[in-house]
């Protein structure tokens, strides 16, 4: 089956994988997500926990007027549709998919945590001249 994998801040890749499901869960990192935010026959293969996972940020999903409504975490794939079964994708599905998801990333930080504040240490009541 050729596929389109989309990972975290690298290019998308054409690959051909098994039809399987170890195969799909391999390429995912654990249990299977389908996602079909797309008019056509073409579902977004996740990892469903992927969030939960604290897997990094990778794309945006985006509605008809190309606003994001959610982002999807750790590696996914796309893949065609027919039926209840995955297929491969087309040629121009290829092309339409990498060329939108090569162009769009999501970058994030980590935010800086504030310094931690020391507790004061306790001042030394000075020594007067009769102590030791």
């Amino acid at each position: 089956m050729k596929i389109l994998v989309v990972e975290p801040m690298k290019p998308c890749e054409v690959r051909e994988t098994p039809d399987t499901l170890e195969a799909m869960q391999a390429l995912v990192g654990g249990y299977i997500q389908a996602v079909y935010p797309f008019q056509e026959e073409v579902a977004v293969i996740c990892n469903e926990e992927g969030r939960n996972l604290d897997l990094p940020y990778n794309r945006p999903l985006m509605d008809e007027s190309g606003l994001p409504y959610d982002i999807v975490c750790g590696t996914f794939f796309m893949a065609g549709v027919s039926g209840e079964h995955f297929v491969s994708l087309t040629e121009e599905q290829i092309q339409r998919y990498k060329d939108l998801y090569d162009n769009v990333m999501i970058v994030t930080a980590v935010k800086e945590q504030p310094p931690q504040e020391m507790p004061a240490e306790k001042k030394k009541k000075p020594k007067s001249r009769g102590e030791r």
